[in-house]
């Protein structure tokens, strides 16, 4: 089985700013936030036999708070979406470019200087693609975006569904993962 989880707030995140790249650690919630999702996981009775993180902070140290004792293996497919000259942004003033793409994501092109939503189906999941010769319980630790560019290329008949669906900090959601076939996502709830 995968489980994909968001990684866990940083203090950008509680100042509602565009965070993208910007490489911050967890705040004392998201370090919280990856603690109750590690004892979830445990009372599930989930032992993952390797980790998968994005390369920044705050996705590696969700990973291993979650996955204690596994080494983390970083991959730059995982990487949150490249905002541009946008990142940093405050998110309670977006620019109108921004406010009319994120208010239909699966429609609005992203404004010029941010990653493609394609460019991040494609990355992440040419990352999916490279799993399918795994076996064992796998953990992927990433960002909002990079985790929706995922669900979206599991599910392709979604019509850009999981755009606009809300992914709150260390959200978790697990693909089967049978005979090389990855199955369609499921929000562990």
């Amino acid at each position: 089985m995968i489980y994909i989880i968001r990684h866990g707030e940083t203090a950008l995140n509680s100042r509602h700013v565009l965070q993208g790249r910007s490489d911050f650690p967890l705040n004392d919630r998201g370090i919280a936030q990856a603690e109750a999702a590690a004892r979830r996981l445990a009372e599930l009775g989930v032992r993952f036999d390797r980790v998968f993180s994005s390369p920044l902070r705050r996705a590696v140290q969700t990973a291993e708070l979650v996955a204690p004792g596994v080494a983390v293996e970083t991959d730059e497919r995982l990487i949150e979406m490249e905002y541009g000259p946008y990142e940093g942004m405050d998110l309670s003033a977006p620019a109108p470019e921004v406010l009319t793409f994120f208010s239909d994501f699966a429609h609005n092109p992203a404004p010029r200087g941010m990653e493609p939503l394609a460019d991040v189906v494609a990355r992440t999941g040419g990352f999916m693609e490279g799993l399918r010769a795994c076996g064992g319980d796998l953990l992927i630790s990433t960002h909002a975006i990079a985790m929706k560019g995922i669900l979206e290329y599991l599910t392709p008949g979604s019509n850009g569904g999981y755009w606009s669906k809300y992914v709150g900090n260390c959200a978790i959601y697990t693909v089967s993962l049978e005979e090389g076939r990855l199955g369609a996502p499921v929000e562990l709830v």
